[in-house]
């Protein structure tokens, strides 16, 4: 082999779907054997002894999947134990240890980082400080206790739980310290006037759709597209929840070129901030009520705020302040900024807290500021809290908060089949799947994203609807009548949406024709099911895909199962790997190691493809490496030749690696 010494290789195991010593690619056979598992070590093992013990007659009848041989420990031969002891046991042959690297972990946390860098260690962390920063590190100009002063006077904390919940770091603050390069008070930008009393009246919808002038699709506004159904795909007890959502966009206007919804596009969402965080943040700035939809005149200075992507230049828009603090300002989703906590300590009437937020703006502060940033997630109700004296106009902040950006969601079926199903009157459909993202709460429990969060409540109203229809509805004798949609329909639930993405290079070079591999974790997968939704409209390329997809148990997590196409039963080399829990856990990196003839001889077909997307943080760069070890094993490759190849192939349109929920080329490939 040309790589006997790459420490970062993972030699692939010989199998029945694996043959690393054949560098000729050759088609898998027409007949697959058993169903692949993908095992997540955290499950129980009753999850497994039900997945076995379960499968009905249906499932016994469907075509199975490449059967992978179980893994199996290389450092001791087959006969031979770990500990030297069975049948025909032999001592395993002396191999030469691996030489350790010289490098020790001393930091694991901001407490180490604090440590090691502090004053106390010497002239020589001083020197590495200066270093590893740049010149700009944090412990550069900290505090240093002043024992010389008996008549400082300390800094006493805000006595409330959002305070608490910042974990904050003052060291020896007082109201008598000195703090250098605090940053400027940011100017305002924005400005609010009462409409005149012959003024134009308006009209506000702000619980359903945003004001006109935002445009994150410029020049066309926002579209309300009309939710037709909503269902949960995981189950109960499912560690993640996952939606899906019927979108009826048979209206959506046309636009300019041949623009339309495909296969592997995305839409963007434009999600707003939830009416409870709404009224929290203008009750904690002091708001009356009766002003809060009150018609006014916005004016600006310059900038694309409120519009998102409108032109550079000063506005005089009418709207109200809900509707800013709902659609066009980000209260949540992004890390405090210094800009803000120097605005929050202008306005701030107690000396405490005053101090605490001007020393976070100063650079004494910059080790608390950046453990605030990167430390639990922070939304600005719970920054209003933790410093209740501080009230700023709207006006003020308004001038210093991120614009409210839409989050794009990957469609998850082929949209051309939309019109073609009976009995929907030839409504048009897309479907999304939007996985629920979650983060601790300061109050105690969870905290939905902004965009999942928002999906989510509207498949809380469909369910809760169904369910009183389903109750009104039941006859005598506990029948209950054939379900329908209409609960949905007298909701008039809506989502504001705009045709994103459909000329990224996964739906702008979609091809018809070749073998593809599809390999996906988590809601990752839901964009692959319009793929094989296309492919199956061909019956020459019926058995030309695969599918590798990862769950942490095919009881609970598994998407869409049944329901990749209507002829789905003739896609007879579909792989999916699920969760067990067995004990043994095996990753879908893993699986396409094991999977190494296949990977082998897509790659090297014409017009073969690999698409990679998942929704968890280092599933890509797993896939990635086990790309290249099998190009490794495989093509007798080293290393950098390996990288190399799959570099080309992308850049030939052969790999594409999304990222997150909706599909962009990216990877260091």
């Amino acid at each position: 082999m040309a790589h006997p010494h790459d420490e970062q290789h993972r030699c692939i195991s010989e199998s029945t779907t694996s043959h690393p010593q054949n560098p000729i690619p050759e088609e898998p056979p027409s007949k697959l054997k058993s169903t692949l598992t993908l095992i997540d070590p955290q499950q129980s093992p009753n999850s497994s002894l039900l997945s076995l013990g379960n499968t009905s007659s249906s499932e016994a009848e469907s075509p199975g999947t490449p059967a992978t041989d179980p893994q199996v420990d290389n450092d001791f031969p087959p006969s031979t134990s770990p500990s030297g002891e069975g049948n025909g046991s032999q001592d395993p042959p002396s191999t030469p240890k691996r030489r350790r690297a010289s490098t020790l972990l001393i930091s694991q946390s901001p407490e180490d980082v604090h440590r090691i860098l502090s004053a106390t260690r010497g002239a020589e962390t001083k020197e590495l400080g200066r270093v590893c920063c740049g010149g700009g590190c944090c412990q550069a100009n900290t505090l240093q206790a002043d024992l010389s002063s008996k008549d400082a006077i300390p800094v006493l904390k805000p006595d409330n739980e959002a305070f608490r919940s910042l974990q904050l770091n003052l060291g020896p603050l007082s109201l008598d310290s000195e703090l250098s390069n605090t940053v400027e008070l940011p100017l305002q930008t924005v400005s609010i006037t009462s409409a005149s009393k012959d003024a134009k009246s308006y009209n506000s919808n702000v619980h359903k759709q945003p004001p006109t002038f935002v445009t994150p699709h410029p020049p066309y506004e926002v579209y309300s597209a009309k939710v037709h159904h909503a269902r949960e795909l995981t189950k109960p007890g499912a560690e993640k929840r996952t939606y899906h959502f019927d979108l009826d966009v048979t209206d959506y206007p046309a636009e300019s070129g041949d623009v339309d919804f495909v296969v592997g596009g995305a839409i963007g969402v434009q999600a707003p901030n939830s009416p409870e965080l709404v009224d929290e943040i203008l009750d904690l700035l002091g708001i009356p009520k009766f002003t809060r939809d009150k018609h006014i005149i916005l004016k600006t200075t310059g900038g694309r705020w409120p519009t998102i992507w409108g032109d550079e230049k000063a506005r005089e828009l009418s709207t109200t302040r809900r509707e800013l603090l709902t659609w066009c300002s980000d209260v949540q989703s992004n890390p405090p900024t210094k800009p803000l906590l120097r605005l929050l300590a202008e306005y701030a009437t107690e000396p405490n807290e005053k101090k605490i937020l001007l020393y976070l703006s100063s650079a004494q502060g910059q080790a608390a500021f950046c453990d605030l940033r990167t430390g639990p997630h922070i939304t600005l109700a719970q920054l209003l809290s933790a410093f209740p004296s501080s009230q700023p106009p709207l006006t003020h902040l308004l001038s210093v908060l991120s614009t409210l950006m839409p989050r794009f969601y990957s469609l998850s079926q082929d949209p051309s089949l939309e019109c073609t199903r009976p009995g929907q009157d030839c409504r048009r459909l897309i479907e999304i799947a939007v996985t629920v993202h979650e983060t601790p709460n300061w109050r105690g429990g969870p905290r939905t994203g902004l965009g999942s969060g928002f999906l989510e409540r509207i498949a809380k109203q469909v369910q809760e609807a169904e369910a009183t229809y389903c109750s009104s509805s039941s006859t005598p004798g506990g029948a209950r009548p054939a379900m329908t949609r209409q609960p949905t329909a007298m909701l008039d639930l809506r989502v504001p949406m705009f045709r994103g993405l459909m000329a990224n290079p996964l739906a702008r070079e979609f091809v018809s024709d070749g073998p593809m591999l599809l390999i996906g974790a988590g809601v990752g997968i839901a964009p692959f099911r319009g793929f094989v939704q296309r492919r199956l409209k061909s019956a020459n390329c019926a058995n030309k895909v695969w599918v590798l997809q990862g769950v942490r148990d095919s009881l609970l997590d598994e998407l869409y199962s049944g329901e990749w196409g209507v002829e789905e039963e003739q896609v007879k080399k579909v792989v999916q790997s699920r969760g067990g829990g067995s004990g043994s856990g095996r990753y879908v990196q893993e699986e396409v190691r094991q999977q190494a003839d296949l990977v082998w001889f897509i790659i090297n077909s014409q017009d073969g493809r690999v698409f990679v997307c998942g929704s968890t943080k280092g599933m890509g760069e797993g896939v990635e490496r086990a790309l290249v070890d099998v190009a490794m094993d495989k093509g007798n490759l080293r290393r950098e030749e390996a990288v190399e190849f799959w570099g080309k192939k992308r850049e030939g349109g052969a790999v594409y690696r999304c990222k997150s929920c909706y599909l962009v080329p990216v990877g260091p490939f």
